[in-house]
């Protein structure tokens, strides 16, 4: 089979999840494999949600274990979103046993950056009037929407970084849809909100 999920210790050896379990095994000849617990992950799942919920119902899941949550205005009466995130992460070692990483910011892909950024056990807090500041020295594969194709067409025209996708003009980007929401993100605008709903169903496959 394939790789579903990886330790940060496995991942010294250059294993990832979606690598093949043998290239894995040959990459860490002592590498130990676990078999997966679903049920389990669902149940830590909802007791994580049910600690989030106590401070907003405005909760956007992305997976089983990641989710915007908005803070603006709160439950707890608290102003401080900094302090609700160091509440939740609290929370979560105390209650679960874990780690949780957590990201702080006004934008939801600024906050979903942040979130990475210190992990596996880290808070990242990220100002408004320092979001360009923070995201423009990083590589562009890091915005929402960048994939390994669009990665590599951005490369194909010398833009690295997100502060070399901020830097074009509206003429160069205004031919595709795509690289002009880019370009808006790379220069800190993301109107998306936190929706606690996705809405109907579009379609089954």
């Amino acid at each position: 089979g394939v790789i579903a999920a990886a330790s940060y210790e496995a991942r010294r050896y250059g294993i990832h999840s979606a690598m093949p379990a043998a290239r894995a095994a040959r990459l860490c000849p002592d590498l130990v494999f676990v078999p997966h617990r679903f049920d389990v992950y669902q149940q830590v799942s909802t007791q994580m949600r049910a600690i989030l919920a106590e401070a907003s119902d405005a909760i956007e899941p992305l997976s089983l274990d990641e989710a915007y949550v908005d803070v603006t205005e709160n439950k707890l009466g608290e102003p401080s979103a900094t302090r609700i995130a160091e509440r939740f992460r609290q929370r979560i070692r105390d209650e679960l046993r874990l780690t949780a990483s957590a990201g702080v910011a006004s934008l939801k892909f600024v906050a979903k950056i942040a979130s990475d950024y210190r992990k596996p056990d880290g808070l990242t807090v990220v100002p408004p009037d320092r979001v360009l500041e923070f995201i423009h020295p990083l590589p562009v594969r890091k915005l929402w929407g960048v994939g390994p194709a669009t990665e590599r067409r951005l490369h194909d025209r010398g833009i690295r970084t997100i502060a070399q996708l901020a830097a074009l003009s509206e003429d160069q980007v205004q031919r595709s849809r795509h690289l002009a929401y880019l370009h808006r993100m790379a220069n800190g605008f993301d109107p998306r909100p936190v929706r606690s709903s996705r809405g109907r169903r579009k379609s089954r496959s």
